[in-house]
């Protein structure tokens, strides 16, 4: 009778254990649960300084070439009298931006009948560090079926094109291309040219690269990063998802239709998804008039 008793007894203790135990059991998953949460909004605080960081740095070099471009193509509105005149005028202004490949007018078919149906000079970086001329407009180079072109007929103002791939054997290196590019009207409001700058795919990396490697010099935004938080890169993506620039050149694609459209609506904001099939959280945000995302990627 006593040992039952005493059985008996030790039931509540039992109980009383297991109860504290489970409490104490879900105190520890929630303050781990706390403390992840801590660490990721930490870090997300972090990222986010860091993209914001790198697109005002490039929005800042992507709108110089604008303001430099854009002296060139009010030099084109003002000599429309004759090919001769628009030539000196896209030569003019050449030396405001060494960044820029070249500058063009292509002029809409038969503006000028003495030059033919096709005539677009082209003022560009040759072998040397002197701008040359060349006329690239041809039947074989028919422009007016260039991206550039046919949403140059549908703009009013100055837009960044998509990238296109430019191979041809014109004095004109084949690449990757992006174009700064405006529709330039006449006197009388007719359209004349459609007049571009062009920068290659090898000058937004350059570019990245050397934010990239001033933001690994700065002490201040290095003491900040947490520990375990360098298994990043960063990237510039076209609207599609796939990569226009990346410091080493690599091949970057994100294929997720919720991110890509988010891309091509302009958003930024936090994602959750697959880079180049590997889990990552990526933080981007646009560069202003331009088809591009700044990408802060990292590895799960």
């Amino acid at each position: 009778m006593e040992d039952r008793l005493q059985a008996n007894g030790c039931k509540p203790l039992r109980v009383a254990l297991a109860a504290a135990l489970g409490v104490l059991l879900i105190a520890v998953v929630l303050a781990g649960l706390a403390l992840n949460y801590t660490v990721k909004a930490e870090q997300d605080v972090r990222y986010v300084g860091l993209m914001n960081l790198v697109a005002e740095k490039l929005s800042k070099t992507v709108r110089g070439v604008e303001m430099n471009a854009e002296n060139v193509f009010d030099e084109v509105a003002k000599h429309l009298d004759s090919p001769q005149t628009v030539i000196g005028a896209l030569g003019s202004k050449t030396s405001l931006n060494p960044d820029v490949t070249g500058y063009f007018a292509a002029f809409v078919p038969n503006y000028f009948p003495q030059e033919g149906k096709w005539f677009q000079p082209y003022v560009h970086q040759g072998d040397s560090t002197e701008f040359v001329l060349t006329l690239v407009g041809s039947a074989r180079h028919d422009y007016t079926k260039s991206t550039w072109y046919v949403q140059g007929l549908k703009e009013k103002e100055c837009f960044w094109s998509e990238t296109y791939y430019y191979e041809d054997d014109l004095n004109v290196a084949s690449g990757y291309y992006v174009t700064y590019a405006t529709p330039i009207f006449d006197a009388t409001g007719r359209l004349a040219c459609v007049c571009g700058a062009d920068m290659t795919q090898e000058w937004l990396i350059n570019q990245l690269r050397e934010i990239e490697d001033e933001l690994v010099q700065d002490e201040l935004l290095n003491s900040r990063m947490l520990p375990g938080s360098r298994d990043f890169f960063i990237v510039i993506l076209n609207d599609d998802g796939t990569s226009f620039a990346h410091r080493d050149g690599d091949i970057v694609t994100v294929s997720d239709e919720d991110f890509v459209n988010a891309l091509k609506q302009r958003q930024r904001g936090i994602a959750e998804t697959e880079v180049n099939g590997k889990p990552s959280r990526v933080y981007y945000t646009p560069i202003e008039h331009t088809h591009w995302t700044v990408a802060i990627v990292v590895a799960k």
